[in-house]
């Protein structure tokens, strides 16, 4: 399994990875392309994963993860694959 992750401008970051027919991914719309959004607040978080996840035929739904953050996924209606993470602050 392969991730990448590119720094682009004003600190943004473009990320990928890849599809393992090993781990049993299959590739179909939907999954060929996921775009990974993180949010500078929960509240944000939260707004963006409503919103795009209405209507979602494939949801994880927000929740907090061991790598201290808020973690979620879905399929969006036009078939546009996210991945929400929120990195809560450190103690």
């Amino acid at each position: 399994m392969l991730h990448v992750a590119l720094p682009i401008l004003a600190g943004h970051v473009i990320m990928g990875t890849d599809i393992l027919e090993s781990m049993g991914h299959e590739l179909r719309i939907g999954n060929n392309t996921t775009i990974n959004v993180e949010p500078d607040s929960r509240e944000e978080t939260e707004r963006l994963f409503d919103a795009l996840s209405e209507g979602s035929t494939d949801l994880a739904p927000l929740a907090d993860m061991f790598w201290g953050a808020t973690w979620g996924s879905c399929l969006d209606r036009f078939g546009v694959h996210w991945i929400f993470n929120f990195e809560h602050a450190a103690p």
